[in-house]
């Protein structure tokens, strides 16, 4: 395994690990299949969503922005499961973002692509909000 790749993986637990303790869902892991099937989540057991994760170094040039291929890969296997995306990332030195379609905050914006970036937290009341 690349050092990158473990850092991914790190990533994704550490993002597991947040929401069980967050969300107190207990299935919720790592999908392994993404590595053997295209357009799959990084992370399964969250009802509705599909989870991306990116971690990397501090890029100067991002800003601390995500980047526009992370957010398409993020849509194309939630599209194909059927979920409402979310891209959770994290570069070095700063604090975990989420980036959800603006509609999974307010349903007027529904079938528009604009986008919200949020904390975790506020993701996580979210999801919460739509499993009651």
């Amino acid at each position: 395994m690349t050092n990158s790749r473990a850092k991914g993986a790190n990533f994704e637990r550490k993002v597991c690990n947040m929401i069980i303790d967050e969300l107190g869902l207990e299935d919720v892991k790592r999908d392994i299949e993404q590595y053997r099937q295209k357009d799959r989540g990084d992370i399964l057991g969250v009802p509705g969503w599909t989870i991306e994760c990116k971690s990397y170094s501090a890029d100067r040039g991002a800003g601390g922005n995500y980047k526009p291929e992370w957010w398409a890969q993020c849509c194309t296997a939630a599209f194909a499961a059927g979920c409402e995306p979310v891209l959770i990332y994290k570069y070095n030195h700063q604090p975990i973002k989420c980036v959800v379609f603006l509609s999974s905050i307010n349903s007027d914006y529904a079938g528009k692509d604009n986008t919200a970036t949020i904390t975790f937290s506020t993701w996580c009341m979210l999801v919460r909000e739509g499993l009651e």
